[in-house]
């Protein structure tokens, strides 16, 4: 499995060269390869992969804050949740092809064990820990932003997955202690093609506009454009 000419062969697939080649050996043991007293005393990967969940994390929450200053936090957080989930790092696992490299003891090769989602996603946090401690905090973020590219790229743009209306009134009773309300202010079109302009006003006052095919999809627009001016100001208020 992880030969010497294997693992260049992962660095390779990485982008990325170890000074220290055990870091990477490390992250790609799971722990049920040390079942086999065989194998001796040595190191397994979950230590690798509780710092390497605090790296990613750190990079993914610090590259959203960067790049959409105008979300708030709850927005924000409903982002990170989705790229750094198992399924997600499992799926880049696998786009590198971390499982052929892991080493897994006699049971989790019986069952599967390199193709688990589980099992990949950890090790990928392993890889990413691994990397930071072999080359800093800068090599971790080159390679984070690189092969969690897609996933960020696809998170934010599916707007779809976000339901704003929860998070403006989350907002509102967590913030004010009151909740917004919306009234459509026009509409336009024959009835099987009617589109709706809504607003959302919170304390008597608007704080967004929205328009769509229905007054759902218009009402969602206002409340993220609420959430948008809140994440601004709430001094006047």
């Amino acid at each position: 499995y992880s030969t010497q000419r294997n693992l260049n062969e992962l660095e390779s697939a990485l982008n990325y060269r170890f000074r220290n080649i055990d870091l990477l050996q490390d992250a790609l043991t799971h722990k049920s390869y040390m079942s086999d007293p065989r194998h001796g005393r040595q190191s397994n990967n979950e230590r690798l992969e509780f710092l390497g969940d605090t790296v990613l994390g750190l990079v993914i929450a610090e590259h959203l804050m960067s790049a959409h200053p105008d979300y708030p936090e709850g927005t924000l957080s409903k982002f990170k949740g989705r790229i750094v989930s198992e399924p997600s790092l499992a799926e880049i696992s696998r786009l590198l092809d971390i499982g052929s490299y892991l080493r897994v003891g006699k049971g989790e090769e019986l069952t599967q064990g390199r193709e688990k989602s589980s099992i990949l996603a950890d090790a990928l946090e392993a890889v990413i820990a691994a990397i930071y401690l072999d080359g800093g905090l800068e090599a971790a973020r080159r390679f984070i932003l690189t092969h969690f590219k897609k996933a960020v790229e696809t998170t934010v743009s599916v707007a779809s997955i976000l339901d704003y209306k929860t998070d403006l009134q989350e907002y509102c009773q967590r913030e004010l202690e009151i909740l917004p309300q919306y009234e459509i202010v026009a509409q336009r079109g024959p009835d099987h093609q009617k589109e709706f302009d809504v607003q959302v006003l919170i304390r008597g006052r608007s704080y967004g506009e929205g328009s769509g095919r229905s007054k759902k999809e218009a009402e969602q627009k206002a409340a993220q454009a609420a959430l948008a001016r809140l994440a601004r100001t709430t001094r006047d208020l």
